[in-house]
Parts: structure tokens; sequence; C-alpha cells
């Protein structure tokens, strides 16, 4: 029964309205989703999503994810209509405008109640994976009494053609996410026409292998859509409803085809929808009675909130502040001591290990201090090194554990850490190997784009792999990362700097950061003690020049210990050499003029020295430096034998700089 002012009709046309009246005067967008979906959002949203509008980062709200990203307006007028402030009707009136916060595609931090940014298919759905599992992962260790939400995900026929869906559903399958729900909005149509065109798959039961509970019921039928949503709310699986809806409903001459999809009716069709909807409200005109009907949807979750606000101020007083430190991504303040003082037995006791041996090393002080950190690994936990020794994995029936085995799913983790992120609680890192941030792009982007604190631990970084062979050595990854703005990509030399990139990248807490580690033992080059993070500044003098400078070698990760050895040589021969090395090329690039210039030297040559591509280096070595690097694929064979077959030596460099002296 509905307990509104306005008929549960009546609200949904509100939607449509607003959707199509906005996309119209942007002559840019997409109105069929939304007008097609309006009325699962209507019954989600005026009587099972838990919000507080007056509250947007309630720990406790159900997180709402719009997968179907193109549908933007949905998201906009659900927001602008339940009284979230950020999206006035004048920002509806701007959509797609600069400066507006209806962009697009939703675009978190753009306006309250956005959750994640989607767009790009299948993204969202991931997103609302990792919410869920960190929904269940703070249960866990706060109790259902202060955690206790759901997370909602409205996807489309696009989003479940991505590859990147079979990942989402499968791991929540395996996982028994069951405050996961998946509003399928089955409307059969993709831009090129209907979906039967490219896809015959049976979405139900493509769900049900993966262990979802499923029912298929009409998506205009509210009776219909509302016990749909209870009976997935009862299930102890992840749940997947299939809402059979009409593309455009209410367009007489547009709904149900293409035409809807991803441009403006026109305004003949609007007027003519308006005729067919009942709506004879002027553009952008919501009536009193249906505005109060939204408004009291978004006041509905208020006794939870305060009821909950209550189970708040009743927790253990360590168990609050552990939740409210967690939610809030703080450090401890033990961090940094604990990390120095880890720096200073390294200096008293040399380390010679591969650099993804330093970062589990790193890994034990860094989880013994910081107790939100959760780690993973895509099914190469013992390559990448991210467990530490008291780390404990989940499994479907126990989340009280800190490490996620997320299996061969590279995308899927990606995607999942950013949901994990967002969602607030805990600081996700997961490994692969570097070569596979391929599989990992399009999540490690929205990351950037986002702002999130993800840590991605890239392992097997370069030719240095070995025998693998090209398939699986990294050569234009690290350029590739570097060109991605808002990352921060680290390649360490050593365990010294491998310690850390690693405090930087929790320090970062509006970054993600990408930590490229080697398979091949380092010696230790870091010999000298010092509580400054060296890396902090992105470049930094390893070893000085004995005598008047003539030639500065810059050179990344592994490649800093053929640096030291080419510099021993030109010194024996009279040549004055430096060493710089640089773990991060995006925090150097934020330094001060003086202070790059310092490090880039004067007038002396200058050789880069790096086991990938030279892409990028330009701004280091200049028009007239050397570099010794890739500039094709790799092979299979030893370490030894590929870094003198391609040329990446001690001898090398040493030919390179007599070049230019």
């Amino acid at each position: 029964m509905n307990a509104f002012p306005a008929t549960q009709k009546d609200m949904a046309n509100a939607i449509r309205a607003l959707t199509m009246d906005a996309v119209q005067a942007a002559n840019s967008g997409h109105p069929g989703m939304p007008m097609g979906m309006a009325d699962v959002a209507t019954v989600l949203f005026g009587q099972f999503l838990k919000y507080s509008p007056r509250d947007p980062n309630w720990p406790d709200r159900d997180r709402f994810v719009l997968s179907a990203g193109h549908g933007s307006m949905l998201m906009y007028s659900l927001l602008h209509l339940t009284g979230y402030d950020g999206i006035s009707i004048e920002d509806i009136k701007n959509f797609r405008q600069l400066g507006s916060p209806c962009a697009g595609h939703p675009e978190y931090g753009e306006a309250p109640g956005i959750e994640t940014t989607t767009g790009p298919l299948g993204q969202g759905m991931a997103n609302a994976v990792g919410m869920a599992m960190a929904e269940k992962l703070q249960a866990a260790r706060y109790g259902s009494d202060i955690v206790d939400h759901y997370t909602y995900t409205i996807a489309g026929d696009g989003c479940l053609m991505e590859g990147i869906s079979h990942e989402a559903i499968s791991m929540a399958g395996h996982f028994k996410l069951s405050k996961l729900i998946v509003l399928f909005d089955d409307n059969g149509i993709s831009i090129d026409g209907p979906t039967d065109l490219t896809v015959s798959d049976d979405q139900c039961a493509r769900f049900a292998a993966c262990g979802w509970h499923v029912q298929a019921i009409d998506g205009h039928d509210p009776a219909a859509i509302a016990d749909a949503i209870r009976a997935a709310k009862a299930s102890d699986k992840p749940s997947m409803i299939a809402c059979k809806t009409t593309i455009g409903f209410g367009s007489p001459n547009k709904q149900g085809t293409a035409a809807t999809h991803g441009a403006a009716l026109g305004d003949d069709e609007v007027a003519a929808t308006r005729e067919v909807l009942g709506w004879p409200h002027a553009p952008f005109e919501i009536p009193t009675d249906v505005s109060d009907a939204w408004l009291q949807a978004g006041n509905r979750s208020g006794a939870d909130y305060q009821n909950w606000q209550g189970r708040l101020a009743n927790m253990d007083t360590d168990a609050r502040a552990a939740f409210e430190a967690a939610n809030a991504g703080d450090l401890p303040a033990s961090l940094d001591e604990a990390i120095n003082a880890y720096k200073r037995e390294l200096i008293a006791d040399p380390q010679n290990v591969a650099t993804r041996k330093a970062s589990q090393m790193a890994l034990e002080v860094i989880n013994g201090e910081v107790p939100h950190t959760l780690g993973g690994s895509a099914d190469l936990t013992g390559s990448n090194n991210t467990n530490s020794s008291k780390m404990v994995p989940i499994t479907p029936d126990d989340f009280s554990g800190d490490f996620v085995h997320y299996g061969v799913r590279e995308h899927g983790m990606a995607a999942a850490m950013n949901g994990i992120a967002l969602h607030g609680g805990f600081i996700p890192y997961s490994g692969t190997f570097l070569v596979f941030t391929d599989y990992c792009r399009p999540a490690i982007r929205l990351s950037a784009l986002m702002g999130q604190r993800v840590i991605y631990v890239m392992t097997h970084d370069s030719i240095g792999l070995g025998e693998d062979g090209p398939t699986h050595q990294p050569v234009e990854h690290v350029a590739s990362l570097r060109a991605i703005p808002g990352l921060n990509v680290y390649r360490p030399a050593d365990v010294v700097e491998t310690m850390e990139c690693w405090q930087l990248a929790l320090q970062s807490a509006d970054a993600p950061s990408i930590i490229a580690l080697t398979r091949q033992g380092l010696a230790q080059v870091r010999l000298e003690n010092t509580d400054e993070n060296l890396c902090r500044r992105g470049a930094y003098e390893l070893r000085a020049a004995d005598g008047d400078e003539q030639v500065s070698l810059f050179a990344t990760g592994s490649e800093v210990a053929i640096a030291m050895d080419a510099r021993d040589a030109l010194q024996a021969e009279g040549i004055a050499t430096r060493i710089v090395s640089i773990p991060s090329f995006e925090l150097f690039a934020q330094q001060s003029d003086d202070y790059r210039q310092e490090i880039l030297g004067g007038d002396t040559v200058r050789i880069g020295i790096e086991a990938g591509i030279k892409m990028g280096w330009e701004g280091i070595i200049g028009d007239k430096g050397g570099f010794v690097g890739m500039n094709s694929f790799g092979a299979s064979a030893p370490i030894d034998d590929l870094y003198n077959h391609f040329g990446i030596t001690a001898e090398r460099v040493i030919i390179e700089a007599k070049a230019r002296l």
C-alpha cells in the first residue's frame, strides 16, 4: 500500500520527466534506461533503501551503485528528489555541462550520494561486490548491531556482456555475499539494436550456476518489484532480480527501441511522452504532492539512523575508536616509529633480497601496526608475497580474517578493491604480476580518477623474471602506468626503499599506488640510516661523485645495482660519476624547480637505466642523454643471459657515458 501523498506512478514519472527534460536540454545523454527503470528505482528508494540525505556518509547506510552509469539521470533525479544537497534543479538543467555535478556519467565526489564513478560497463557491479565484501568483513569485526546494510546495483545488458561481470558474479557467489542485490535492467536493447544481435545467454541460469538466488519479474509492476526485493533480502545468497522493462518507457514512438538509448527524444516526442504519462507539468517542474512524497521517502530511514547512533554510542570505547579510525582511514601514530626502527635494523644488518620479499618484510611491520589493512592476491600469494605471517584468509563462512584469495580474476580483484576502499573501513592491497596490470588497467584508471587509496603490489617487474619469457615480462607497462594521471608508480631499488615506498603508499589517502617489485634478489644499496623518507621526493642522490661530477646515472629498481657497478668503473678511470635513484617519477615531478635542477645536475652527461622502454625518460635525461633499457619484447632465458643479450649492463652504461663526454 502506498504511504506517500502522491501515487507511486507519479513518483516514477517524476524521474522520467526530469530525465527526458535534462537530456533534451543538453541534446545529449541516455534517456532510455532511467525511463525504463524508474519503477524499480521508486520502489527501492521509497520502500527498501536505508539512507540519510542529511548524513550521506552514514557508515551503516545501504549502498546504491548505478553500474549502468550511462543512465546517470536516474541517479541525479533520485538524489535531487530525496533531498540530498549537491544536486539542485539548476544542476539538472545543466546536465552534461561544464561545472555541473550532473556529469555525463556519475562521478564520485561530485555530489553526496554518488558512491562510485561508473560508466565503463561492469565496473560498478564489481565495485558493488567489493562494497558487499567490506560490509561482511566489518560485520565480522564489529558485530551486526553496528554493521548491517545491503549493497544494491542496477546493471544492464552491457554490464553483463563485459568479461568483468563474470569475475564479479563468480566471486560474489563463492563468498556468499548475501547482502548484495543486483537489479538487472532486462530491456533487451543495446546501442546497435536488440541484444539478440550479439548475445543469447540465459542470464538467470548463469547467475544461478554461480551460486546466486535468482528471480525474474515485470519491472513495471511495483508489487512484484517489492516482493522480489523482500525475497532477495531473505536469501542466504547474493541475489539477482531480472527486471523485464521497456527502455524509454512512456515514449509512444520510440520506447522499446535503440532510439531511446543514447540520444534526446526530440521536442515533439517529449511532448507526446508527457501526454502518454499523464504528466502535464512544464519542463523541470515537479508538483508539490510528488515533491513531498519523494522528500518523505528520503526521510523514511530516520528512525533507523537514530537507533544506530544510539548503538554506536553504547559501543565499547576501544571498539568504537577502532571502528571510527578504520572508517576514517587513519594510520596509527605508532606506524612511523615502527618503520624507522625497522630501517635502523636494516642498516645494522643489511638484507640482500628480492624486492617482492622486501615487500613482505615491510608488511610484517605494517600489518602489525595497522589493523585495517586488507591483503590479497590473484592466485599468486607465494609469488607476490602479499601475506604476512599473522594474516588469516577469509572464507565464505568466516569473514573474520584479513586476506582475500581473489583467484585468477585480476580485473574483478582490482575493481572489488575500489569498492572496498569506497565503502570505507579498510586499506585494500593485493598482488599479481606486473604484466597483468593489462587485465587490471580499467579499474586502476578508476582508482586514480576517484582518488582512492588502493595499493597494487605488482611483482616480477621486468625481464628479470627470466625463463617465463616475453608473455610474462613487462616491458612497456611501467611507462604506460606512469601515463595515468593521479597514479603513483613506485619501483624501489632495495629493501629500504621498498619500506619507504610502502609508507608513502599508505600515506597517500587520496591516490592509488603501484609498487613494482622484482623476482630476482638485489643487494641493499641504502647503507646509511636516516629517519627521513628519501623516496618522498621521488628522486634523490644515492651516491655523490668523487670530484667534479661529469656523469649522472639515473636508475630505478633493479637497475640501480647496475648503475653502482658502472659508477665504480667510471670513477676508477677518473670520470667523476654520481647516482640518482628515482623510485617515483610522479613524486619527483611534484618537487620544486630548484630541487629538480639540483637532482638532475648541471652540465653533466645523463644516462637513464631501466629494464623497460624509454618512453617518459626524456624529462630526466633530456634530448642528448643516453638510455640503457629495452626497445623490444623480452625472451625466455635465465636472467643473466637476458640482461647481457639486451645490453642492460654496466658495460653498456659505460659506453653510453663515454660516448657523450
